[in-house]
């Protein structure tokens, strides 16, 4: 797998550098020793308790990302999953200690227990006040002798940092720290693993496996499941925390990504999680965010603590760091009606039925439901691989409506087709068909037959398009289907269609679409997959006992 780097070795000194550099002055970074890559406050006074981690890289935002008021004062950064050295957090310790002291948040890896110890134990040796916390949140092991310190730690980061800034004494901010990091409790998921910078990717994991309780350095987790759909995964993730966080008290919840997980699968985790009896409880939420990756990691982590009033406080507290995970309390969704004269669309036709119209429709829909997997990999060649889904959609939709149609009256039918299609199909497809559906009815209301109604469909589709036939759209299906329909029938326009559908595979520009972006060479060979579905139509109401 390629990667936006230099040089490995200099990976993570470049990426300080340009984390400091874009920090518009919020921060610094200790110079002199290439191997000591130590990020702090650029405005630290040293005039309260300092906070200080830090660990391997491969973690970001955390831990230098989390650098600033309200939060660490200074991160030490190790090489990618390895603990930075005791030099290295030696110095970062000794460049922000004042008179009020530090307070050291080790995540509970072998490595950094080892070195951040022994670095706190070095300064202290120096007449420095140090205190250190262990956070051990991984519940994925049970009985484990050491759990792992994972995305809970930075909860402990925010409530030692809000203590500092308040001014506590270091003895105060570490017993906040401690109190919290004995209740976080967190678990991870993930299907697939990471890929090291300029290395290869983790191929372990089997299509439609998934790990619960991967560690964050790649590291085994505790059982491989079949993914689940992510209701019930989430069900089972809450169903674990809520074991090690009993009772019905109010939670914080922190849901992080792994790094590699995209959005929309983040804020549907989140939506699921909070639907269980444990996100019932849950009053702050943070996150869905990037907050403690696993570099390119597919997977989320959940980590909840026990809230009481100061808790709240320390986690809602503003801070200037832009990556901190802003925590916002959880209240029902606010739902509002749909505009009214939007909401009366289609409600002046009445369902009315016609045993023809109906096996017609149904057969079209049946058709493109089954081709959407043929039609997507089509798509994938040569768009955005969703062309089968936006086609099977529009028809799964229809078919649940079938019975509320109005099928003996054609105008009207091609009417509220249009309506329902351009409420439920996606992307440029979905408005090409209501427009389709929509002049297509307006000329059957003008006293047109089907052919020539459909005729004026398409002309307003091309109209509003922009596309025309040759251009490599469903057009050059389309429209040569509907010049034989007249004299030919069904048939004619069905081969019609297919022969339109397998010229595109020849054409090597396309007018309009993300086609159109393609080269010569990437087009060649490939149908477009407008055009097959349309030629897929036809083919269907082509069928024996079919159309009329």
């Amino acid at each position: 797998m390629a990667h936006f780097i230099n040089d490995r070795a200099a990976l993570v000194a470049e990426a300080v550098d340009g984390l400091v550099t874009g920090s518009g002055g919020r921060l610094a970074r200790l110079d002199g020793d290439p191997a000591i890559r130590v990020v702090l406050r650029a405005d630290w006074p040293a005039d309260r308790v300092a906070i200080v981690s830090g660990g391997g890289s491969g973690h970001e935002p955390a831990h230098a990302g989390f650098v600033g008021r309200g939060l660490l004062t200074a991160a030490i950064c190790g090489d990618v999953f390895a603990s930075p050295s005791v030099d290295a957090v030696l110095a970062g310790i000794l460049a922000v200690t004042g008179p009020a002291g530090c307070l050291v948040i080790i995540k509970n890896y072998a490595g950094d227990r080892l070195n951040f110890g022994l670095a706190a134990e070095r300064a202290r040796a120096l007449g420095l006040a140090v205190e250190t916390v262990t956070v051990a949140d991984d519940i994925a092991i049970p009985g484990a002798a050491q759990p792992r310190g994972i995305a809970g730690t930075l909860l402990v980061h925010k409530v030692a940092g809000h203590a500092a800034e308040a001014g506590r004494p270091l003895a105060e901010v570490a017993g906040a720290a401690r109190a919290a990091a004995a209740e976080i409790k967190s678990l991870g998921i993930a299907v697939s693993g990471c890929t090291m910078p300029g290395g290869v990717a983790d191929t372990r994991f089997a299509p439609g496996e998934a790990e619960l309780g991967l560690g964050i350095h790649g590291e085994p987790g505790i059982e491989r499941i079949a993914l689940p759909e992510a209701a019930a995964l989430a069900r089972l993730m809450a169903a674990r925390l809520a074991e090690a966080v009993p009772g019905d008290g109010p939670l914080a919840l922190l849901v992080n990504n792994l790094g590699g997980t995209t959005a929309l699968e983040m804020q549907v985790l989140t939506g699921a999680v909070l639907a269980t009896p444990l996100g019932a409880r849950v009053r702050l939420l943070l996150g869905p965010a990037s907050a403690m990756t696993a570099l390119d990691m597919h997977g989320a982590s959940l980590s909840v603590l026990p809230l009481d009033a100061a808790l709240g406080d320390a986690l809602t507290a503003a801070t200037e760091v832009p990556a901190w995970p802003r925590a916002v309390p959880v209240v029902a969704p606010t739902l509002r009606p749909l505009p009214e004269r939007l909401a009366r669309q289609g409600a002046a036709t009445s369902p009315s039925h016609d045993p023809a119209v109906a096996q017609a429709i149904t057969a079209v829909c049946t058709a493109l439901i089954g081709a959407e997997t043929a039609l997507n990999a089509l798509d994938a060649r040569v768009g955005d691989g969703d062309t089968g889904t936006t086609f099977a959609s529009a028809a799964r939709a229809v078919l649940a409506d079938l019975d509320r149609l109005p099928q003996a009256e054609p105008a009207a039918l091609c009417r509220a087709l249009s309506d329902r299609l351009a409420r439920v199909a996606g992307g440029s497809s979905g408005v090409l068909m209501s427009i389709f559906f929509a002049a297509t009815g307006a000329g059957l209301a003008d006293g047109m037959r089907w052919p020539e109604a459909l005729a004026h469909g398409a002309e307003r589709l091309q109209a509003h398009g922009g596309a025309r036939p040759g251009d490599r759209t469903l057009l050059d299906a389309l429209v040569p289907a509907l010049a034989a329909l007249p004299d030919g029938g069904l048939a004619a326009a069905a081969r019609a269609a297919e022969a339109g559908a397998a010229a595109t595979a020849r054409m090597t520009r396309a007018g309009t679409g993300r086609s159109s972006y393609l080269a010569a060479t990437d087009l060649a060979g490939v149908e477009d997959p407008g055009a097959v579905a349309v030629a897929h139509v036809v083919r269907a109401l082509a069928s024996p006992g079919i159309g009329g």
